[in-house]
């Protein structure tokens, strides 16, 4: 076999595999390349959920802790119940959802794999109660339900491609697995690809986030304001908006203010 006929063969190997990959985003319908398997996804999402709980204060503000939790199952049941309705459940399946309240000064939530949420005490003051919370935690739950973690690993992998086989090394590795999960989150990141919550995501993240939260009965005009205040809180020390992993203040809000229309017609009523 010559060197052309080996180089077609390898290049018709890959495009059957990325095709294969390919998923589709919830609600946005956006492709998306995903080659990491859901119970990967989903055991290193529980290890590491479980390692950072045992590593940081959880709040014993009783108050604050309860509400979180509430927003959460709230938004757990809102959004189980429309993939229900829409014979989408199995996209949920093996989710153990979770939410815990961490005592840190930072102004900041996540969510891992499989509903694994963290709310940071320093970002209720700009939540200002539950709704702007839910903007919050539906935000950060979409990033989730729309598997930007893995997408942001399976792109990893790509790049990495000509290397180590390290979808092999992930099985047999723990350490390796790590390290991947650690890139997809950020660790050698480059302008215009594996930028962590890119761009893309956190525009998709705000319009699902919009959504999780109006099916959980929280009014999504919350998210104006909400954004608006963390608009001040960040200040004017930012980077230009094409190198930021997050869309300027002026734009997020623009967008969303598009976007609430779309949002409203799953909005049933308040909490």
């Amino acid at each position: 076999m010559n060197r052309k006929s080996a180089c077609l063969i390898v290049l018709h190997c890959l495009c059957v595999f990325i095709f294969t990959a390919c998923a589709t985003v919830p609600l946005t319908g956006r492709s998306q390349l995903l080659i990491i398997p859901d119970a990967t996804m989903l055991s290193m999402s529980f290890q590491q959920y479980d390692q950072f709980l045992k590593s940081n204060k959880m709040s014993g503000q009783s108050g604050k802790v309860h509400m979180v939790k509430r927003v959460g199952e709230n938004i757990q049941r809102g959004v189980e119940s429309y993939f229900s309705s829409k014979g989408m459940s199995h996209l949920l399946k093996n989710y153990k959802w979770e939410f815990n309240l961490v005592e840190s000064e930072e102004v900041n939530a996540w969510c891992m794999p499989g509903g694994k949420v963290v709310v940071y005490t320093g970002i209720l003051p700009v939540a200002q109660g539950e709704e702007g919370l839910a903007v919050v935690m539906g935000h950060e739950i979409a990033h989730a339900i729309a598997k930007h973690g893995g997408e942001r690993m399976s792109q990893g992998l790509m790049v990495q491609m000509g290397g180590v086989a390290l979808s092999q090394a992930m099985k047999e590795k723990p350490q390796t697995t790590q390290a991947l999960w650690m890139t997809a989150y950020g660790v050698g990141s480059q302008v215009g690809l594996m930028l962590p919550y890119s761009r893309l995501h956190e525009t998709e993240a705000d319009h699902l986030g919009l959504i999780f939260m109006s099916l959980a009965g929280y009014d999504p005009h919350a998210a104006v304001g909400f954004w608006e205040r963390m608009a001040v809180v960040g200040g004017g020390k930012k980077p230009p908006q094409f190198l930021s992993t997050h869309p300027a203040d002026t734009t997020r809000i623009r967008q969303i203010k598009k976007l609430l229309p779309e949002a409203m017609t799953y909005y049933k009523g308040t909490k």
